[in-house]
């Protein structure tokens, strides 16, 4: 007897987020490092950045068990904000104004999470196959005058791959642990030497002698006044 497994084609287009302009807040901001892409045939290798989206307007149940929750959409950038790279071009509409040369010097992308904004998605068929469709950001300015945006939904991820952080690193998707696996950085830190940790000189006689007799002081302290040590904690520091 046998049990064959048969394909069946194509994967089906998935539900795309309808094309128009939302509220939508960021929440995630991960820093992937420099990573291999292939491009129109060619590999090169890009310093990548990835911003997450939540559209709380824009809501589907993707678990059963947590109901209904906005979509989100991403978008990955070079990590760089020289004058003529996308990801300033983005942080300048997105704020309304012009970075100035001293803040483009060092901008902390991080003070992003949870900011609000607008977004306009576009569909746009892949180059690869046009029968599919993606949704792709076609801009981000900021909230228009006396529009709110609900409260954040989704939990906040502040990565990078310079500062790994191993419990952060578990809770990304796993295509995006693969992408920071293959960095350059990632594969640096690997190879990087574990320095041994340095030796401890035993104590000499007249250390011993002045650890006893502390230990003999400590011994003869009256014990601390419960009472006391709770009004040191209520102390409005």
């Amino acid at each position: 007897m046998a049990i064959i497994a048969k394909s069946t084609g194509e994967a089906s287009q998935r539900e795309l987020i309808p094309a128009g302009t939302y509220v939508a807040r960021c929440y995630s901001v991960v820093h992937l490092g420099h990573v291999t892409q292939k491009y129109m045939g060619e590999e090169k290798v890009v310093d990548l950045v990835r911003f997450t989206w939540e559209l709380p307007t824009e809501l589907r149940c993707f678990n059963q068990d947590k109901g209904m929750q906005p979509c989100a959409i991403s978008k990955e950038m070079t990590f760089s904000l020289n004058e003529k790279s996308n990801l300033r071009q983005l942080l300048n509409s997105w704020r309304g104004k012009a970075l100035t040369e001293d803040e483009a010097k060092a901008f902390d992308l991080a003070k992003l999470i949870g900011a609000p904004c607008m977004i306009n998605l576009i569909h746009q068929p892949s180059k690869a196959n046009p029968e599919k469709v993606y949704e792709r950001i076609a801009a981000v300015m900021p909230m228009m005058k006396g529009m709110s945006c609900p409260p954040q939904v989704n939990p906040s991820m502040e990565f990078s791959v310079l500062e790994f952080d191993r419990p952060k690193f578990m809770s990304l998707p796993t295509f995006l642990q693969e992408m920071i696996v293959g960095s350059t950085e990632y594969q640096a830190m690997m190879k990087a030497p574990v320095a041994p940790a340095p030796a401890v000189a035993a104590p000499t006689p007249a250390q011993q002698q002045e650890m006893l007799y502390a230990q003999h002081q400590q011994q003869q302290q009256p014990p601390a006044n419960p009472d006391l040590q709770q009004e040191f904690d209520e102390l409005p520091f």
